[in-house]
């Protein structure tokens, strides 16, 4: 049996990890780019598509709120990287990260995007993943704990986000891939009120 090839994409805190060592029996295809924007990765997505892999695990959208890009620009790039791989990978299982917490300036911007994030994924038959409970601080800090500069992450805060992500990974491959496309997707109003619990 061969392993599930699964890519990692995203920004600088994607191209940190080691994930060809933590996730020994995939074949793990790094394709996190420092800096990257929700923009850039929607730019390419061509590289994501020519691996054709079994997972794809998603982690984007910090660096949009660093340079003053608002949420609403932020949740419609990734509601369109997410719609565009799954029109074209429609086999592939995908898994949606919350965008990491950060410095406290950010954590109501981040929550935003983050609510938005979670409503979206499943309409596109992705996995969301709320990795905010294990790494931030009551007031929204990046728990400085896991981070020498309140934004990359340290050993301490990769193993904070691998002990989130191991579960949801076995858990996503156990799910059946997708079988044929999913119809047009008309992506959901912004505007739209989160339900409430």
């Amino acid at each position: 049996m061969t392993a599930d090839t699964v890519v990692f994409l995203g920004d600088s805190l994607t191209q940190g990890g080691d994930w060809q060592s933590w996730f020994p029996d995939l074949n793990a295809i790094n394709l996190g780019v420092g800096g990257n924007t929700t923009e850039d990765v929607l730019g390419r997505l061509e590289a994501v598509v020519a691996v054709n892999p079994d997972e794809i695990v998603l982690l984007i959208g910090t660096n949009d709120l660093g340079m003053r890009r608002t949420v609403e620009i932020l949740v419609r790039n990734i509601q369109s990287i997410l719609v565009d791989l799954r029109r074209d990978l429609p086999g592939s299982r995908m898994l949606v990260q919350s965008i990491v917490p950060r410095g406290r300036e950010f954590a109501d911007r981040i929550h935003e995007a983050n609510i938005h994030l979670r409503q979206f994924s499943a309409t596109v038959h992705a996995q969301f993943l709320d990795l905010w409970p294990a790494m931030a601080l009551d007031d929204g800090e990046l728990n400085p704990t896991f981070s020498d500069d309140r934004l990359h992450l340290n050993d301490a805060g990769y193993e904070a986000w691998l002990s989130e992500l191991r579960p949801a990974l076995v858990r996503l491959r156990d799910l059946p891939p997708m079988t044929s496309p999913i119809r047009a997707i008309m992506l959901d109003d912004y505007a739209r009120p989160a339900p409430q619990d």
